[in-house]
């Protein structure tokens, strides 16, 4: 009796200094709006709604919203305006140079905003690598210090790591039936929506006044 392989469980990718940029930013414009809406006389107050109706949506479409969910079947990206699914099959290829980026099969790119590129993140993992490279030389690891520590460390960036993960996984599911389709998208209206609100509020109360 054969047994059913367990499914395999999403990865989500999301930028942890893009979180905690995103909580800060939302802390300073509460503090502010807050304070303008109690303290505030005339227009103020009304500005200031309209202010945070406007900025409040873009600081979250930017910082806390951008994610790229991995599963067994599909890669759903979730950008700043819009959401991206791809099924396996529909990827071509993923790109990694100043930003990280996945091709589909008709050429469009889509860039992975959740997983930013950090050159300072490679230049610290190449020189692990060295370093690591030189510990297994037994003519040139006595000269390096570090120690067995050396080894431990990473040699690959976590961006990078991430790209390599998604393209095995791509690889190995683009062949399965579950897997087939092509890529759609959708603009991110919950975002967009608001957003846009704020910003006509805001130009309708600054015209009449």
């Amino acid at each position: 009796m054969t047994s059913t392989p367990a499914p395999l469980k999403d990865r989500v990718y999301r930028s942890s200094a893009g979180i905690a940029g995103g909580i800060v930013l939302l802390a300073l414009c509460a503090w502010l709006g807050i304070d303008a809406v109690v303290q505030g006389e005339g227009r103020t107050p009304w500005l200031a709604l309209a202010g945070l109706l406007l900025a409040v949506p873009v600081v979250v479409a930017f910082t806390l919203r951008p994610a790229v969910f991995a599963s067994e079947d599909r890669l759903r990206i979730r950008n700043p305006f819009r959401v991206i699914t791809l099924p396996w099959a529909a990827v071509a290829t993923f790109r990694s140079g100043y930003s990280n980026e996945v091709l589909d099969q008709d050429g469009t790119k889509y860039q992975l905003w959740s997983i930013p590129v950090s050159l300072r993140a490679r230049k610290k993992a190449q020189r692990n690598l060295s370093r690591a490279a030189a510990m297994d030389d037994p003519g040139r690891g006595s000269l390096l210090s570090g120690g067995k520590g050396a080894k431990e460390r990473p040699t690959r960036a976590a961006s990078d790591q991430a790209m390599d993960d998604l393209r095995e996984l791509q690889e190995a599911r683009a062949g399965e039936p579950e897997a087939q389709g092509v890529a759609t998208a959708r603009w991110a209206w919950e975002i967009l929506a608001p957003a846009a609100a704020g910003a006509v509020l805001l130009a309708v109360l600054s015209a009449i006044g």
